[in-house]
């Protein structure tokens, strides 16, 4: 256990970062917390559990992968001989006996890079944005194409593609993904709880704001790694281009010659939603529920394309992205 250290990145997340360094256990393993700009008390509560704080310098555009950097180079240099580091999100409890399952699975082959389990949604029933959240961290067990921003590293792996990219605002665990698995590494999602999240998401405004930033990422991703053979989320920008935007426009611009009836083109907008909440990955989930994802995919369409829009705008103007927070 000695080879393995913690870093952990947050803003405002008050009890919640508590229960996440807490769990954690401190009076175990070395603990980094980058803190990026908190207003609330969250710098002196991570100290007053021992643990060393990162504070980020906010002057500088902040990203989550700039967050991530500084912690890991803050953790190597208080700890060089470190094999692993678990990232973790500061709003996000780890659960009992995770490190343990992760630590056997990368451990079967020094090729394994990263190891990630499932991340539960703490409250799932309190909102139907909750809800939604907990359907979508439920990814497929297995060799995995990426993970999310709470999991097991191999620090040679990190070290060896220069960590995370600082200038991704989002998605910024698939894009460090893609560049560790053309290294020749491993990434695998294991069969295992990891961590309880909280995304307290009470309100529609979150929920599209976490929407556009999604569709930022999506654009992002595509510009930096879309090329073949990888064409990282390529599929993702097309179904939001052509949901978000060529549908829409081509029955509003059709709607004067064909008498209204273009308006019957809105009739895809639920067939797809259908489509979708019977996806195989949505057997085991209740159908209202499974139908109020699909709702949810084909919805975030509009404000994913806003998303992207944002993105090819910044680019065209040559102006820095600054990340999209939705609480």
């Amino acid at each position: 256990m000695q080879t393995v250290g913690m870093v952990v990145i947050g803003r405002n997340e008050g009890e919640r970062l508590r229960l996440c360094l807490e769990s954690l256990r401190p009076d175990l393993y070395p603990i980094i917390y980058v803190d990026s700009g908190s207003t609330d008390s969250s710098v002196s509560l991570a100290r007053s559990l021992n643990v060393e704080v990162v504070d980020l310098d906010m002057t500088v555009s902040f990203t989550a992968a700039r967050a991530r950097n500084a912690g890991f180079q803050k953790l190597l240099e208080k700890h060089p001989d470190l094999t692993y580091v678990q990232f973790v999100d500061g709003d996000c409890e780890v659960l009992p006996g995770w490190l343990e399952r992760a630590l056997e699975k990368i451990q079967e082959d020094p090729k394994n890079a990263v190891v990630c389990g499932r991340r539960r949604e703490r409250f799932p029933e309190k909102t139907v944005y909750n809800r939604l959240c907990d359907i979508e961290w439920n990814t497929p067990v297995g060799q995995a194409r990426s993970c999310g921003g709470d999991a097991l590293m191999r620090v040679a792996a990190l070290k060896e593609v220069g960590g995370y990219n600082p200038s991704v605002i989002a998605a910024e665990d698939d894009e460090v993904c893609v560049r560790i698995r053309q290294a020749g590494w491993k990434i695998w999602r294991i069969d295992a709880d990891m961590t309880l999240h909280d995304a307290a998401m009470t309100r529609f405004g979150q929920w599209w704001k976490r929407a556009t930033r999604c569709g930022y990422a999506y654009a992002q991703g595509a510009f930096l790694h879309g090329a073949p053979p990888e064409k990282h989320f390529t599929r993702e920008r097309r179904r939001l281009i052509v949901w978000g935007f060529v549908l829409p426009a081509l029955i509003l611009a059709l709607l004067w010659p064909t008498g209204g009836w273009s308006l019957l083109g809105l009739l895809l907008y639920p067939l797809q939603a259908l489509r979708i909440s019977r996806r195989p990955g949505q057997a085991k989930i209740p159908l209202k529920q499974s139908l109020v994802y699909g709702v949810s995919c084909v919805g975030a369409k509009v404000p994913e394309f806003l998303g992207l829009a944002r993105f090819y705008s910044h680019r065209l103007f040559r102006k820095q992205g600054r990340i999209i927070e939705y609480k």
